[in-house]
């Protein structure tokens, strides 16, 4: 394929680079594509930043690419330039990523809340499915043991949400699988297969430090796995935790793909998230009222699995292995698979929930205890109810962003004051502060017990 930067001198004689510069009869032709060329039906028009997309593998290519490598005729043999007839004849005003949709998506677009419909508009889906990979179903028990031996406990649930991954991949499933365990155990190995099922490039796999950053092209996976890092630090972790909210579950039904060289376009929010660890302390950051992730843990060790267990599946996968276990994940019963509901509650989540916690978080529940458990209070009246140490703590500027978190997770979170736009804090004893009311309550009553600390809506 000829990029930009060929000589298309080479190709072409001067009076075919001549007629390219011709008008665009109205009524063209394709002309079949030599070796050298490529149909014009390979590209479509993108009109919003006047490039042309190559639907193969979805890539933005400038005019000056096409032209020299597309022949397209009028009705008298006469070249045209090959961007002026696809600006006419096969624009499209939106990219997005969309499971279960067709490469062209006519008199539709996508907004933040999803499609509406649009008359002779277009939407060009980047979306590949996966190819069809022969094999039997019956023949997957070699990959279902390996489950069954690392996560013997979890492996139903694990099993039917990678089916519904497979399955369903215009399905949201609403919380994220958390496989944790110790180094050597095989938890990539379980993906593998599932990778091919679902096609390599609907499979991303990221660190923390990608889904913090600027550029978010993982958005458009079917599976998004994260390998997670120890010792984030606490305002990293909890960063990374209400940053994944987004990504594991919907709403948003649709989001922002922001990718390099190429503006933001709206993707729909279908990845399913695998989250792998190998710690339970010190990894990722759990509260315990949460209901968006499925954790996984297995007590094995790399000494648990005997020398030739390694080679003898691995070469099982390649020996027609990947292509079995695609097919079981094709036709596995997921019919008591609910995507939306909330995932059980394991042990090792809980485990996770109680190393999260900080002895800041008893003390602190401690003193709301003291003062009755309000709907709303203050940092400054709870100070009073509480040992030196921890009001210290408190009042430290370098604690400022941990105490939202700490607040948190004792049941409590900052309620804004809907007439303080710059700061959202409250007069409160003369002076402004951050208010917190209790999470359960709804909205209007926690800015009603906000009023009632004696602050009322001053900005």
């Amino acid at each position: 394929m000829a990029s930009a930067k060929t000589n298309f001198a080479e190709l072409f004689t001067e009076a075919e680079l001549a007629e390219m510069a011709g008008e665009v009869d109205p009524e063209p032709r394709d002309v079949a594509a030599t070796e050298k060329e490529l149909s014009v039906n390979l590209f479509y028009a993108h009109a919003p930043t006047h490039r042309y997309i190559f639907a193969p593998d979805g890539t933005l290519w400038p005019g000056a690419s096409v032209n020299p490598v597309v022949r397209v005729c009028d009705s008298a043999g006469k070249r045209l330039r090959a961007a002026d007839w696809l600006d006419r004849n096969r624009p499209v005003q939106q990219m997005t990523w969309a499971p279960g949709q067709p490469e062209l998506i006519a008199d539709r677009l996508v907004v933040d809340g999803g499609w509406i419909p649009h008359a002779g508009m277009a939407c060009f889906n980047l979306y590949k499915p996966p190819r069809q990979i022969p094999g039997d179903p019956d023949q997957a028990e070699q990959w279902l043991g390996h489950i069954c031996r690392v996560y013997p406990g979890d492996a139903d649930h694990i099993i039917r949400w990678l089916a519904h991954r497979v399955q369903r991949p215009e399905e949201k499933i609403n919380h994220a699988l958390v496989l944790g365990g110790a180094q050597g155990i095989g938890k990539d190995t379980i993906l593998e297969p599932v990778k091919a099922a679902v096609g390599p490039w609907n499979f991303s796999e990221i660190n923390p430090a990608h889904l913090l950053g600027q550029f978010n092209r993982f958005a458009r996976s079917v599976v998004l796995r994260i390998s997670e890092a120890r010792d984030l630090g606490d305002i990293d972790r909890f960063k990374f935790y209400d940053h994944l909210k987004t990504y594991t579950a919907a709403p948003p039904d649709v989001l922002s793909c922001n990718e390099k060289f190429l503006p933001a376009f709206p993707v729909f929010n279908l990845c399913g998230v695998v989250i792998t660890t190998n710690y339970k302390a010190g990894g990722i950051y759990l509260p315990a009222d949460d209901r968006r992730h499925y954790v996984a843990w297995s007590n094995l060790t790399r000494a648990d699995f005997p020398g030739d267990y390694w080679e003898k599946l691995y070469g099982w996968y390649r020996a027609g292995g990947i292509g079995h276990v695609s097919a079981f994940l094709k036709t596995a019963d997921i019919s008591s698979f609910d995507p939306k509901a909330p995932p059980p509650q394991t042990e090792a989540f809980w485990q996770i929930v109680d190393s999260s916690k900080t002895p800041e978080d008893s003390e602190l529940a401690d003193a709301i205890e003291k003062l009755g458990n309000p709907d709303a209070l203050t940092l400054s009246r709870l100070s009073a109810h509480i040992p030196g140490d921890l009001a210290l703590w408190l009042g430290d500027r370098r604690n400022a962003r941990l105490i939202p978190h700490r607040m948190e997770e004792v049941g409590y979170e900052p309620v804004r004051n809907p007439y303080a736009t710059k700061d959202g804090r409250w007069m409160v004893d003369g002076r402004k502060q951050t208010v917190y009311a209790r999470k359960l309550l709804c909205d209007r009553d926690r800015i009603t017990a906000a009023r009632g600390l004696g602050g009322g809506y001053q900005a």
